[in-house]
């Protein structure tokens, strides 16, 4: 299975997201092609009513420590409740920085 597709299961199974995308940002970044080492994941799930921000990215972090700790380099972090997310348009959400070496 795919660091993407176990990153995708653990936040299903955890968060029971509303929402979620994972994105393979690798290709930005100075790393072999096919790379799965930099991700950006949006989550959005009742979870994370009258949660602040850091109680959102402990909560991914901790769902996620395997991977943080074996595969991932980076990960991206945008979550949301419900509410926040019905007042957001895609254009909202962040993108990631360039690589400073990147190819």
């Amino acid at each position: 299975m795919s660091i993407k597709a176990q990153i995708e299961q653990k936040l299903v199974t955890q968060l029971s997201p509303l929402h979620l995308e994972v994105i393979n940002e690798s290709y930005m970044h100075n790393v072999p092609e096919g790379s799965e080492s930099h991700f950006k994941v949006v989550v959005v799930s009742e979870q994370f009513s009258g949660q602040r921000l850091l109680q959102r990215h402990r909560a991914i972090n901790a769902v996620l420590a395997d991977e943080l700790a074996n595969h991932i380099h980076a990960l991206a972090i945008h979550a949301y409740d419900p509410q926040q997310w019905q007042t957001m348009t895609k254009e909202q959400i962040p993108n990631s920085p360039d690589c400073a070496s990147k190819k």
